[in-house]
């Protein structure tokens, strides 16, 4: 699996009103999205509220309405969030990789990590579907766009099988989602047993027409 090799914010951090936020206001901004993510994947959408929020960040209400101005708010700035930071783990980790083979292991691997540290990621994006569509759109788009242009590259590089990028990148990107979950999230495992790897990676290198 891979993406991008630069992950870049889609805007700059700011308060409600528009205004730049210094270090400590954007540690703040930080720590009201990570209790969010808590509590999301806790409580649910319906009963997660901004009072459970402020009080795992330990903030006041008052605060939470300086960045942001609403439960929905949160919300999506949430799924953006983890996107950021999955997209930049599966790059990073892709990076690692010399061949095609060695490219969708190390991303793929990077991915369930990501996963093994951060269950919410599922809870949320499938809570998502319901809560904010936009943003679940939003989410498979951005990973997906970056995984269809490095599968295209590899196609022009003789590197894999001619096919549509699009669609293999959606293919692969479900591959790597029902892995994580049936033996990461299912088994609260900290990672995918060698075997799995294994066998899912033989299923990629024959799906791909991979010569290297």
């Amino acid at each position: 699996m891979q993406v991008e090799q630069s992950i870049e914010d889609d805007r700059i951090p700011t308060a409600v009103d528009g205004a730049a936020l210094l270090s400590r206001g954007r540690r703040t901004r930080q720590a009201l999205l990570d209790a969010a993510e808590q509590v999301f994947a806790e409580y649910g959408w319906e009963a997660a509220s901004i009072v459970k929020i402020t009080e795992r960040a330990k903030v006041s209400q008052g605060t939470f309405y300086r960045y942001f101005v609403s439960k929905q708010a949160i919300f999506d700035e949430l799924v953006d969030d983890l996107n950021r930071r999955v997209r930049r783990a599966m790059a990073e980790g892709a990076a690692r990789g010399r061949t095609r083979t060695e490219i969708e292991r190390h991303g793929f691997e990077a991915f369930f990590r990501f996963t093994a540290e951060h269950p919410a990621l599922y809870r949320v994006i499938r809570q998502a579907e319901f809560a904010s569509p936009r943003a679940l759109h939003r989410h498979y788009e951005r990973i997906a766009d970056g995984y269809s242009q490095a599968l295209a590259q590899s196609m022009e590089a003789g590197e894999i099988a001619r096919g549509d990028p699009e669609v293999l990148a959606y293919a692969l990107m479900g591959i790597g989602e029902l892995i994580g979950m049936r033996w990461i999230l299912w088994n609260e495992a900290a990672a995918v047993p060698p075997e799995v790897i294994e066998e899912m990676m033989s299923f990629i290198r024959r799906g791909l027409g991979a010569t290297s």
